[in-house]
């Protein structure tokens, strides 16, 4: 079957329904899952994914695939997931992206336009940029730690706790969640949040005075 170089009634299709569909997913994640959770990680995933799948059910809706590929081509998340050592959400994402897109370079030949492809892989790589680049310029990163200075706990000493915690782990840390209280060992597990950008440049920082002195 012959490739259609530009198939201009589907490819407004396309663009249509993608935007229709990031602009919804947008609005569910950054407006309401972010506003409480405020995790940056999953709010890079959360969109990725969506786009992606959105992409490989629109374009290869009218591909017959088989059920054991199918099956397979998910299926090895599954595996990863559960290795010894797990990997991040932020590479599982990648791996993700990166599987999709080889499915649709791969699969889309005769029933889209090459205008159509091209299309799909540019914005991809521009939604992984803008969110990696721009969006999430800063990245957050997390840790949970079991304290011990129960007291601080309170909301009315949140801040206290703050101070508390960047001055004994040495970081800038911008944020904390209480988990899990045990008053009977008068600990608590405590999620700090800082940034890594900040990280890095408090290094930079305390290497220069190093030199200097």
């Amino acid at each position: 079957m012959e490739i259609t170089l530009v198939n201009w009634t589907a490819f407004v299709h396309l663009i249509f329904y993608f935007s229709f569909n990031l602009l919804v997913t947008t609005v569910l994640v950054r407006f309401l899952y972010y506003r409480s959770q405020k995790r940056k990680d999953y709010l890079f995933t959360f969109i990725m994914i969506s786009s992606i799948v959105f992409l490989l059910c629109f374009l290869l809706v009218s591909v017959k695939l088989e059920l054991g590929f199918a099956l397979g081509l998910f299926a090895i998340f599954g595996i990863i997931r559960y290795r010894t050592t797990p990997i991040p959400i932020k590479e599982m994402t990648y791996l993700f992206i990166v599987i999709g897109v080889s499915v649709i370079n791969a699969l889309s030949r005769a029933h889209i336009s090459y205008l159509e492809l091209i299309f799909v892989n540019v914005i991809i790589v521009a939604i992984t940029y803008g969110l990696e680049r721009i969006w999430l310029l800063r990245h957050e990163s997390s840790k949970m730690i079991l304290y011990e200075k129960i007291e601080l706990i309170k909301p009315e000493f949140y801040q206290d706790l703050i101070d508390d915690l960047k001055n004994r782990t040495g970081l800038p840390i911008h944020r904390a969640e209480i988990k899990k209280i045990s008053f009977l060992r008068d600990t608590a597990q405590v999620i700090i949040y800082y940034y890594t950008d900040d990280v890095s440049n408090v290094t930079e920082a305390d290497s220069m005075e190093a030199d200097e002195m």
